[in-house]
């Protein structure tokens, strides 16, 4: 019986220790795994360190050029509206030069005159000596500023060949404060301005 019982715990002792040497190398196994899994998981990842860092700086790049376009959209933008305001700020003495006073026109011919008065009825009209260039050039291409001129095509009449002439009111054939003070009106009334009338003019032929 002894001895029985002794082979029986021996057996038992001998299984035991079986399972537990099992047991360590499936856990040896085990580990072995997930150290080849981080050591495969760390090559991947060096292995992609030049793609990650190529990438990093392509997007650099384009956020850089990005910016820069943006910036010299920006600068341009700035440049056409400054360079915008210039041409509004000097266009009025793109028409020629703009007169001190109504004094400078003092010449003596009917044309010099009639421009002398010319200047005084526009400052009486509301307007600034700086639409006087474009009055000239105006009416120096409708009339030459003569009292009489007449189209021989139209029969438009006077310094602002009105058409009909009549309808300058009383006076209208031979007085110039006549046919120039309706001349304003219209010019105020269509155009607002001289400049704008001649503006007009240069593009249309009349006005």
């Amino acid at each position: 019986m002894l001895g029985l019982t002794g082979g029986v715990a021996l057996g038992i002792e001998r299984r035991a220790q079986e399972q537990i040497t099992a047991s360590g190398q499936a856990a040896i196994n085990e580990a072995d795994q997930i150290n080849q899994l981080r050591q495969d998981q760390a090559d991947q990842w060096r292995a992609g360190a030049g793609q990650r860092a190529a990438q990093a700086d392509a997007q650099a790049k384009a956020v850089s050029a990005a910016g820069q376009a943006a910036a010299k959209e920006k600068s341009i933008d700035s440049q056409s509206r400054s360079q915008g305001a210039s041409r509004s700020q000097t266009r009025p003495y793109s028409y020629g030069p703009v007169p001190s006073s109504c004094s400078v026109y003092n010449g003596t011919s009917e044309p010099a005159k009639n421009q002398a008065l010319g200047c005084t009825l526009l400052l009486a009209a509301g307007f600034g000596l700086d639409q006087m260039p474009c009055l000239i050039n105006m009416w120096n291409k409708e009339s030459g500023w003569h009292t009489k001129a007449q189209n021989p095509s139209s029969g438009a009449y006077g310094i602002p060949q009105a058409l009909p002439g009549s309808k300058m009111g009383t006076g209208w054939q031979t007085d110039p404060s006549v046919q120039i003070k309706w001349g304003l009106g219209y010019i105020k009334n269509r155009y607002s301005t001289p400049c704008g009338a001649w503006d007009y003019w240069q593009a249309h032929g009349w006005y």
